[in-house]
């Protein structure tokens, strides 16, 4: 895709002025054809400064930043030479060249409006028609792309879901694992316990039936005895 640039001057300017600006605006284009675009930059800057309404200037330092890929500064510069322009040319190459900037800044929605513009004042520019149908079928890839990206990720987001849910799923599993093997275990030593008080008490009664005998056996064998008094009788 082209860049265009502006080789005349749009603005009658004194001779000693005049002379300059467009000493520094041929320089710059010069430099530009050598791809030297940084340096042809800096030359139609400095023509800004002497002439800020400089339509060719800002013009042609949108198409310097543009190659340097500065495409949201060359847009301002581009959408400043629309702004003051008279000239139908002018305003469709510059709409043109926004377009190019945002082709490749690969925002085509936008790049399908400004080839618009573009065409509503020169309905006849081929290579506009061809930049905007590459436009638009780029816009319709991307459309695509972005819709085959939605749904990956509508499917990403519900398999993780599945995953979560299986996730919680599972630890609720365990934790009623958890509180069924606890439950258990509690049982048993409550059982456990219950076995060990009974066979405690019968210890108990066992312990007290044995000493019961043994102390009914030494009363049987103990002697009788007298009442003792303090006097002996």
């Amino acid at each position: 895709m082209r860049l265009t640039t502006l080789v005349c001057l749009v603005a009658l300017v004194s001779a000693a002025h005049g002379q300059s600006v467009r000493s520094l605006i041929n320089g710059g284009n010069d430099l530009y054809k050598d791809q030297k675009y940084t340096d042809a930059e800096v030359n139609y800057r400095k023509a800004l400064e002497k002439e800020k309404s400089l339509v060719q200037g800002h013009f042609n330092l949108g198409t310097a930043l543009a190659r340097q890929g500065k495409n949201e500064e060359a847009q301002k510069e581009f959408e400043q030479a629309i702004k003051d322009s008279q000239l139908k040319d002018t305003k469709s190459s510059g709409y043109y060249n926004i377009g190019n900037t945002q082709m490749a800044a690969q925002q085509y929605a936008d790049a399908v409006r400004s080839y618009v513009d573009a065409l509503k004042i020169s309905p006849n520019d081929e290579e506009t028609k061809y930049n905007l149908s590459y436009a638009l079928q780029k816009l319709r890839q991307q459309q695509q792309q972005q819709k085959n990206q939605n749904k990956q990720n509508d499917k990403n987001k519900k398999n993780q879901d599945n995953k979560d849910q299986k996730k919680q799923d599972q630890q609720k599993n365990q934790d009623k694992n958890k509180d069924q093997q606890k439950n258990q275990q509690q049982q048993q030593q409550q059982q456990q316990d219950k076995r060990m008080s009974k066979s405690e008490a019968q210890r108990i009664l066992e312990v007290l039936k044995n000493n019961e005998k043994a102390v009914q056996k030494k009363l049987h064998v103990r002697p009788a005895e007298r009442a003792k008094t303090d006097k002996d009788w």
